[in-house]
C-alpha cells in the first residue's frame, strides 16, 4: 500500500568506539569514561544491530520515500553509501556551529526540521527503534496527518528526562489555551480509539492547564510544520538550551514538538499503543526476545540501561530473535 504524499524517516546514531568521538567526548565532558546520567554509555551505545533497521524498513515499509541517517559523520563500514534512498546528513549540516560538537539526543533532534530535501512528512526514529512486521504508511499518517494518542500522564519527577517534560509543558501552556484547545479539538481527545486510557483525559479535562502528555516512546510521525512553528515562537528557549552539549534538566525534548502538534489539531486520533511497545531491557529482556521472534507488534523499542544483567548473552539473543525474522540483506548493506 502506498501513501498519497512523500513519507520520509529519519533516524539518529552515533558510534561511541570511534576514536574521533572517544577524544571529542573526552574533552568536552572532562571525562573519559561515559558513567553519569547525561553521559553515561546507555546515551550512546551501539548494539550493533542497525542493519535490522534497514532491513526491517525495506522489507516492512518498501513505500518509504527516503531514509535521511544523521550522524557526526560517522557510518558503519557495512553500509552502502550509493543507496539512492539513503541520505547522509552530518550534524553541521543542521545544527548551528556554535553548538557542536554535541552530545545531546535532544539539541540533534529539534534540528532535524533543516535537513535538505527532508519531506513534510516525516517519521522520526531513535536507533533502537525497531520496525519487526508489515506496516503501512496509514500507520504513520491518515488523512494527511500524523497518527497520535493525545492522553495526559501524571508526571513524578522523578528522573530528568521528566523534568525536561514538564520544560516542554511550559512552552505549550504560554501558546496554547486548554480550554480553547479541548473545545475545538474535543473529539480528538475524547474517542474511543484510546481506550481506558482516555480516562485521564476525562479527570483532568476541567484542570485549567495542560500537563504531560503520554509518551509511547517509539517511531514519531511529524509534519515539517510543527517544528518551524514551535521554533518561530520558542526560538530564545530553544537557542538557550542548544547550548547544552550534554543532557541537562533545563533541556527541552522532540516531545515539545509532538505536543504543539497535538495542541494545533494536527493529528488523526490513533491509539499507538495497540501496536507498539517500548522493553526496559533492564525489566523485560526475556518479553523483548520473544516479541521480536513472534512480530507481536509492528514497533518494538529495545531500550537500554548500563544495569542490564548478562549483557553479551541478552545480545546474542536479540540478534537471533531479529535473524529469524530478518535473515536476508538489504539493499542498505554492501554487497
Amino acid at each position: 500500500m502506498k501513501s498519497d504524499f512523500p513519507i520520509d524517516f529519519v533516524v539518529v546514531w552515533v558510534d561511541m568506539n570511534d576514536p574521533e568521538w572517544q577524544k571529542d567526548f573526552a574533552k568536552w565532558s572532562g571525562q573519559e569514561k561515559t558513567d553519569s546520567y547525561n553521559t553515561g554509555m546507555e546515551r550512546f551505545r551501539d548494539y550493533g544491530f542497525l542493519k535490522y533497521w534497514f532491513r526491517g524498513v525495506e522489507k516492512f515499509t518498501p513505500w518509504v520515500n527516503r531514509i535521511h541517517f544523521v550522524t557526526c559523520g560517522q557510518k558503519p563500514d557495512w553500509l552502502d553509501t550509493s543507496n539512492p534512498k539513503l541520505h547522509l546528513v552530518h550534524h553541521n549540516d543542521i545544527i548551528p556551529a556554535s553548538y557542536l560538537p554535541t552530545f545531546n539526543s535532544g539539541v540533534i533532534e529539534r534540528y532535524i526540521h533543516r535537513i535538505p530535501g527532508l519531506s513534510e512528512h516525516f517519521v522520526y526514529f531513535n536507533d533502537d527503534f525497531y520496525i519487526i512486521r508489515p506496516t503501512p504508511p496509514q500507520r504513520f499518517f491518515q488523512d494527511g496527518l500524523p497518527c497520535d494518542i493525545a492522553v495526559f500522564q501524571y508526571n513524578p519527577s522523578w528522573s530528568p528526562y521528566y523534568v525536561m517534560l514538564k520544560n516542554n509543558i511550559r512552552i505549550i501552556n504560554s501558546r496554547f489555551d486548554k480550554r480553547e484547545v479541548l473545545l475545538r479539538d474535543g473529539h480528538k481527545w475524547f474517542t474511543p480509539e484510546y481506550g481506558g486510557k482516555e480516562r485521564m483525559n476525562r479527570l483532568l479535562q476541567w484542570y485549567d492547564k495542560f500537563i504531560t502528555l503520554r509518551v509511547h516512546h517509539n517511531a514519531q510521525p511529524y509534519l515539517k510544520q510543527s517544528f518551524e512553528e514551535a521554533w518561530s515562537f520558542a526560538e530564545k528557549e530553544l537557542n538557550e538550551t542548544s547550548k547544552n552539549r550534554f543532557r541537562d534538566k533545563s533541556d527541552h525534548t522532540h516531545e515539545l514538538f509532538r505536543t504543539w502538534q497535538i495542541c494545533r489539531g494536527n493529528f488523526h486520533p490513533y491509539n499507538t499503543y495497540k501496536d507498539t511497545k517500548m522493553f526496559p531491557l533492564m525489566v523485560k529482556p526475556k518479553q523483548a526476545v520473544r516479541a521480536i521472534r513472534n512480530q507481536e507488534y509492528s514497533l518494538v523499542c529495545i531500550n537500554d540501561n548500563k544495569n542490564i544483567r548478562n549483557y553479551a548473552e541478552l545480545m546474542q539473543q536479540l540478534q537471533a530473535a531479529f535473524e529469524s525474522i530478518l535473515p536476508e540483506p538489504s539493499s542498505f548493506e554492501k554487497k
